[in-house]
């Protein structure tokens, strides 16, 4: 496995990044090292608050939401998966698997022996920390979704089907742009230029690229079983599930209702719609640090 490191100066100076770098090793097929980034911010006896980015971003999604919570003393903890970010990037399309995102991630979770978690995830970052959730229930104390999903095959929507297209077709994937077209607030050119950084050229958008050809919308589709027996934990989950998506996202809207009626745990939540596109990290940060909050001291 040939793996791509991003430079570190394309990091420096990005616009309301001033979190310092940690890494942990894991290890991929055929035991080949992967370095994996992640933010860790606040007290390390605060309440763990784990912040799951999705495609294609990294953890500058949640630049607006990890202070607000190291303010509430928390432990704020937003990993790059790999193929973004700073995180370590396979160079081949075929080296990035559903079931290998997950055990990455796992990997990286074990490691910091993380407990009592209070999970946000969207976008892949549900489809992965979920999963994470189904394996490891009791790391964690809740979970807030937002526009995400843990598809098993029954297909999927126009929007979805819009970007599933454009992300296979386009010659050269716009990173920054593509967050831009997701919100309904306008990005800077400096907030644009700061997730682009960690791609310097197509070869690093591999993970990218491959991403929503992994969601699992069909039958056919690799993870589809993993997914389905995810659920079945899920539909056991006490713990509390709150739902937070937004009111203008193509590509999730109405997902909710399916996490509302199968996992026991949102059954007394008080789930909302938030204002936002499909990146809603960046159009209601301050909304989402707030819920989190209210989960982590409901939960300790």
């Amino acid at each position: 496995m040939k793996v791509l490191r991003t430079p570190e100066s394309r990091f420096e100076g990005l616009a309301d990044w001033p979190f310092a770098p940690h890494y942990v090793d894991i290890r991929g097929p055929g035991d080949v090292a992967l370095r994996m980034a992640y933010v860790d911010e606040g007290p390390r006896d605060g309440a763990p608050v784990l912040l799951m980015h999705g495609e294609p971003s990294w953890s500058y999604l949640y630049r607006h939401i990890i202070p607000r919570l190291v303010a509430q003393g928390h432990r704020v903890l937003a990993p790059d998966l790999i193929g973004f970010g700073r995180s370590d990037k396979p160079a081949a399309r075929a080296d990035y698997t559903y079931e290998r995102h997950v055990n990455w991630t796992a990997q990286w979770l074990r490691k910091l022996e993380l407990q009592g978690v209070v999970m946000f995830c969207q976008d892949w970052g549900g489809l992965i920390g979920l999963r994470l959730v189904a394996a490891f229930p009791d790391r964690f104390a809740g979970v807030i979704a937002g526009n995400t999903g843990l598809p098993v095959g029954g297909g999927s929507s126009p929007g979805f089907d819009a970007w599933l297209h454009m992300s296979q077709t386009i010659p050269v994937m716009p990173i920054g742009g593509i967050l831009n077209m997701g919100t309904t607030r306008e990005l800077s050119a400096d907030e644009i230029a700061a997730y682009n950084a960690p791609f310097p050229d197509e070869t690093y958008k591999e993970g990218a690229r491959q991403f929503p050809a992994l969601v699992p919308i069909t039958a056919e589709h690799g993870s589809v079983a993993e997914n389905q027996a995810a659920w079945k934990v899920l539909e056991i989950f006490q713990k509390p599930f709150l739902t937070a998506f937004s009111d203008n996202d193509p590509v999730t809207g109405g997902g909710e209702a399916v996490f509302k009626a199968r996992v026991p745990g949102a059954l007394n939540e008080a789930h909302v719609i938030l204002p936002g596109g499909h990146f809603l990290q960046e159009d209601s940060p301050a909304a989402i640090a707030d819920l989190l909050d209210d989960m982590v001291r409901r939960t300790r």
